[in-house]
């Protein structure tokens, strides 16, 4: 830590969100600001009331709690992560129904978490952030959103990378005058029934999608870039019995919890970083859907020519069966345009469709909130990370004092549950505001030598694994072809290098010697 200059500490804020503080600027004023109300606002939100701080204000942008899973509703969404490890720590919940919860589940899950912890009572909802842009005078963030201007001393964004729907940039799409929406924003009003019906991407959620409505559609064409390595999903049923067990006996859950965790940890990730269990898992795969598909051709189409883990593994117990269907069929041949009432391939063909559901993921690597995030110097996120997001311990950036992005680029895994990397990024930010209740810091920076140094020691990581070696291209790898989306190691590792907080690694500005500090 270099302590460079001192600033006056902000007067304390009204106790709610929302009321005027003493900014000088007519506006509201809170020590810590929480953008979104995922499943990393509430961990963030819990976090900060565990150690005492209440001086907090949550802005969504939507009306309700949830983040992804209250915006994702396409039918058949579920998780593929097991819901014992897809829940937060403090949180135990012994009523999932299956052992792979629904999306549905998942969403009512985070509405009685945020009704336990009272988020509500901090929460603007219906406030989009517009702009968000560091004080250097002040010390603190201006942050203006769709109808409120408040100030914050930390600024937390908890929006993830899941947020933000991308549409495949294919020519005349605009043009099509049918039914055209992304699996992120799913338009139940429009009855499938009978339709002829394209779905574009092979994703984790065009594998949920499809086998869902496929008895539904009359003529269901699955336009596939890339097929992906696939393995079946034992999913069933949580009886009755087991639900009342893990009530009346709350350590139970935790210890499956926890096997899950170093299953994952220590078996799965094996398959990112050793070649000879990645070949254990393709004949795995290979097996499978020689059981499943029956058509040598269809197989030949959906065999990757790449190694396993190079892309997501998509785990699935019904995209096999849904695909050997008599109204199913897979075009490999690339898309070339799209007319007013069909698709056009490079080889020629002409696909009549009456639907466009697009499959087609999200905005990783260049969240939309990137650019609305304005750091020291003026410059955006966007504009400073430019095509390939740089974030020390995927939480802090360079430029951008006291702001932490939770769940973000650079700790997506290929195996772990992402509320484990969420859970550990909240814990380095607690840590940090202790540091600096402690020392007295007003902001807090990650030095650009640091930052540059764990690029470096990511870039070393990924040199070994299948990201790097396995034939693809992927979300994990950023435009410019670094790992930038990536944790490329365990979750336990993961855990343990945001144990600290650093504040070695970080250039700080200190409090003016009067002010007296904020409780620790």
């Amino acid at each position: 830590m270099r302590p460079t200059a001192t600033v006056p500490h902000p007067p304390e804020a009204g106790a709610a969100a929302g009321q005027p503080g003493g900014d000088g600027g007519g506006g509201a004023h809170v020590r810590v600001a929480i953008i979104g109300t995922g499943f990393a606002g509430l961990a963030m939100f819990h976090a900060l009331r565990k150690t005492g701080i209440d001086d907090v204000a949550v802005l969504e942008r939507s009306r309700d709690v949830g983040g992804t899973w209250r915006e994702n509703t396409y039918p058949g969404i579920a998780c593929d992560v097991p819901s014992n490890l897809y829940s937060l720590s403090f949180a135990p919940n012994p009523e999932w129904e299956r052992t792979f919860s629904s999306g549905r589940q998942i969403w009512e899950y985070t509405q009685r978490v945020a009704r336990d912890l009272r988020i509500a009572d901090r929460t603007h909802f219906g406030e989009e952030v517009r702009d968000a842009a560091w004080d250097e005078a002040n010390g603190r963030w201006r942050i203006r959103t769709t109808s409120l201007e408040l100030t914050a001393d930390v600024l937390v964004d908890g929006t993830g990378v899941l947020t933000d729907p991308t549409y495949p940039a294919i020519d005349g799409l605009e043009r099509f005058k049918g039914a055209v929406f992304h699996s992120a924003a799913w338009d139940h009003e429009y009855d499938l029934t009978g339709k002829r019906v394209a779905v574009i991407g092979t994703g984790a959620s065009a594998i949920q999608i499809v086998p869902a409505i496929q008895p539904q559609v009359g003529k269901l064409t699955v336009f596939q870039r890339t097929p992906g390595w696939v393995i079946p999903r034992n999913d069933r049923d949580v009886t009755a019995v087991e639900r009342r067990l893990l009530r009346a006996v709350p350590l139970l859950q935790k210890l499956i919890r926890g096997g899950q965790y170093v299953y994952r940890d220590a078996v799965m990730l094996k398959v990112m970083h050793h070649r000879s269990v990645r070949r254990i898992a393709q004949a795995v795969s290979k097996a499978y859907m020689r059981r499943t598909i029956d058509d040598p051709a269809l197989r030949r189409k959906l065999t990757p020519d790449f190694e396993i883990g190079c892309k997501r593994i998509l785990i699935t117990s019904v995209w096999y069966p849904a695909l050997n269907q008599p109204n199913v069929d897979v075009e490999t041949s690339s898309i070339t345009e799209i007319r007013e009432d069909a698709v056009i391939t490079a080889d020629g063909a002409r696909h009549e469709v009456d639907a466009i559901i697009c499959a087609t993921g999200f905005h990783v690597s260049d969240p939309p909130a990137a650019a609305r995030i304005h750091g020291r110097d003026e410059s955006s996120l966007a504009e400073t990370w430019g095509d390939s997001p740089r974030a020390y311990r995927g939480l802090t950036t360079n430029g951008f004092p006291n702001l932490f992005r939770i769940g973000s680029v650079g700790t997506g895994t290929g195996h772990m549950s992402q509320i484990m990397q969420i859970e550990s990024g909240v814990a380095y930010v607690i840590d940090a505001l202790r540091v600096m209740d402690a020392q007295r810091l007003a902001s807090v920076e990650v030095s650009a030598g640091a930052q540059e140094a764990y690029a470096r020691v990511l870039h070393d990581m990924v040199k070994d694994t299948v990201w790097a070696t396995g034939g693809c291209s992927s979300w994990y790898l950023d435009p410019s072809g670094e790992p930038s989306a990536l944790w490329p190691s365990s979750a336990w590792h993961y855990r343990k290098w945001t144990k600290r907080f650093d504040v070695e690694a970080y250039d700080a500005v200190k409090q003016s010697a009067h002010v007296t500090p904020r409780p620790a």
